[in-house]
């Protein structure tokens, strides 16, 4: 690791001041942000990240769960991922999302990682980890060892020839599937932006993930209430039960009128360059009986698009039986 400054901001405003005081403070990287420091630390630790100053926000006032006047709720930046998971206003309202947070990394780290970290944990691979081998989402133009290499774990969704790696999010899978809305405070002031246009996908600049310019602090998450009756679910296939990132997952939210299904959102994890928004499967719920010939016909538009390499064609079908599956959870249970 090498040296750097800490300092810890005082207020919101001080921390954009301090994150913007290096044109290169999104990804480059002379100033970095520090809440729970779950993945930051470790990247700093392994040389891949090597910010010359970290901002501790880890004290600013933006660690609240709240209602919101429309039926929604409103979840600061720095709110911890296990006291979200097991907040009343997720477990009772958006059971999607506390199944999510629990379901990712362990106890441990969900004590200290935060909503804000979360959406910003990097897109990686074990090539992004190990600074011997090349990675364009490290060293720009470097090349990608994963297309030639280990790719059981990659993307199947939104890859590039320049990065495959998938998005590790539990937590924003689940957003996606709420549609969410990150709120953040920057230099050009406030501004909100939809989940699904937060991500970025790899194309030529896989170093780029997301919207955020240097300076800019998510600030809070708001998701909008659900329509009444609905019901939402989150699953997750891996090679073990704890600690460790999806192969394929599932967050759908789900409501059935009169034997057909009104609403329906599908989000996919472990397959996707980001947390995938299937509109695709959307289309073909929309108005549907539930059934397994509906269901079957939803993952098959989710995954027309997929991509696989030479060591995770299996993933296409390990999703498609991972979206049927929570489908079928979600109805019967609706």
């Amino acid at each position: 690791m090498e040296l750097f400054q800490l300092s810890r901001a005082n207020d919101v405003r001080d921390a954009i001041a301090a994150g913007a005081a290096s044109p290169t403070a999104q990804h480059g990287a002379q100033v970095r942000f520090l809440a729970g420091g779950t993945t930051l630390l470790d990247l700093m630790k392994l040389n891949v990240e090597h910010p010359g100053r970290v901002v501790d926000i880890s004290r600013l006032p933006l660690n609240d769960v709240e209602a919101t006047p429309d039926g929604g709720v409103k979840i600061g930046a720095t709110v911890r991922n296990a006291d979200l998971a097991m907040h009343p206003l997720i477990r009772d309202r958006y059971a999607v999302l506390s199944q999510a947070l629990l379901s990712g990394a362990s106890a441990q780290l969900r004590n200290m990682a935060t909503t804000g970290g979360n959406l910003l944990q990097r897109t990686r691979c074990v090539y992004f980890r190990d600074t011997a081998m090349p990675c364009n989402k490290r060293t720009p133009g470097a090349g990608c060892a994963a297309i030639g290499g280990f790719n059981r774990t990659m993307a199947i969704l939104g890859t590039s020839d320049a990065c495959i790696a998938s998005n590790p999010s539990d937590m924003n899978v689940a957003l996606t599937a709420l549609d969410a809305t990150i709120h953040i405070e920057g230099i050009r002031g406030s501004r909100h932006i939809a989940i699904d246009d937060f991500f970025l996908l790899p194309g030529a600049t896989p170093q780029r993930e997301t919207v955020l310019e240097p300076g800019d602090l998510i600030t809070h998450v708001t998701l909008p209430p659900l329509p009444e009756g609905s019901n939402s679910l989150y699953l997750k296939l891996r090679d073990r039960a704890s600690y460790e990132f999806a192969l394929a997952s599932a967050a759908v939210v789900i409501k059935v009128v009169d034997g057909r299904m009104a609403h329906a959102r599908v989000a996919l994890g472990g397959v996707g360059t980001k947390p995938w928004h299937s509109r695709e499967a959307e289309a073909a719920l929309h108005d549907a009986v539930p059934d397994a010939a509906t269901f079957a016909r939803a993952a098959d538009a989710a995954l027309a698009g997929a991509r696989p390499q030479s060591q995770n064609g299996f993933k296409v079908e390990l999703a498609r039986r991972c979206l049927v599956h929570a489908l079928t959870q979600a109805t019967r249970t609706a």
